[in-house]
């Protein structure tokens, strides 16, 4: 059970209340992170940040943070020591948290020039339900209600991150025979189910699989294109487009892989 693989580790929920939905343009007003360190201690840490522009009206109305309630308080720069500092190394869960909480708090940092803390893991608990095929819908209110979660002050940073801990350890408790994997092949299944494993998985050299480039930089392996140098190395593309799609930027760009006919196939590749 999840009780178990995460004995020892740094365990945090994290949740972001925002200025609006794109992760690209809009702004953190509130984070939360709840949970524990390697050695247990508690963590239950909530700020309110000035976001830099204005909170629209529609998203004020939902998570209650107004113009007025963030006029004194720090900008997210004040405190981005802190937040690194828990979010490096951590298990980080989250509802929807891959594709938006984390996603938006990497922009955020690249705003200000720094590269975004590197979790240990991410357990999303939306990918998570998905792959359980369990009913719809999937949005933290309604999983909260039929898992017996009581989610008050909903839409508040802190009460969010909370909730889905305690949806993320039931569903650990009640689902026992899928987490019964290494952390990263727990990962890896939430995200992306039962593919075939990569070579970092199985040991099976990526020499074996047919180049897509010259220098064998790029591997094709049934269909899926996967990375043979790096950081990534051994990884699928779709896997590091959703995890890291900066890297990918860098990829495609002057800087990256030198075959231009190899960046073409990657961009329609991610495409499909």
């Amino acid at each position: 059970m999840a009780q178990d693989l995460f004995v020892g580790e740094k365990v945090l929920a994290f949740d972001l209340e925002t200025t609006g939905v794109s992760t690209n343009n809009d702004r953190i007003v509130q984070f939360a992170l709840i949970g524990t360190l390697e050695d247990g201690t508690p963590v239950n840490r909530e700020q309110v940040v000035k976001p830099g522009i204005r909170i629209p009206y529609d998203a004020s109305q939902i998570h209650g943070i107004f113009n007025e309630d963030v006029r004194d308080k720090p900008p997210l720069s004040e405190v981005a020591d802190e937040l690194a500092e828990l979010i490096e190394g951590a298990i980080l869960v989250g509802h929807n948290v891959r594709s938006f909480d984390y996603a938006m708090l990497k922009t955020e940092f690249l705003r200000m020039g720094r590269l975004a803390p590197q979790p240990k893991a991410i357990m999303d608990t939306l990918e998570l339900v998905r792959r359980l095929r369990l009913p719809r819908p999937h949005n933290l209110g309604a999983l909260c209600r039929r898992h017996g979660i009581r989610l008050e002050a909903a839409h508040t940073a802190a009460a969010d991150a909370a909730a889905t801990m305690l949806l993320f350890w039931r569903l650990s408790v009640e689902h026992a025979a899928v987490f019964r994997r290494s952390l990263p092949e727990l990962e890896r299944w939430i995200a992306h189910g039962d593919r075939p494993k990569d070579a970092s998985a199985l040991g099976r050299g990526l020499d074996d699989l047919v180049p897509v480039d010259a220098m064998g930089k790029v591997r094709e392996d049934g269909g899926e294109l996967v990375l043979a140098f790096g950081r990534h190395r051994g990884r699928y593309l779709s896997e590091v487009q959703t995890n890291d799609p900066s890297y990918i930027g860098w990829l495609l760009s002057s800087n990256g892989l030198e075959c231009d006919a190899t960046k073409q196939r990657i961009k329609e590749h991610l495409r499909s």
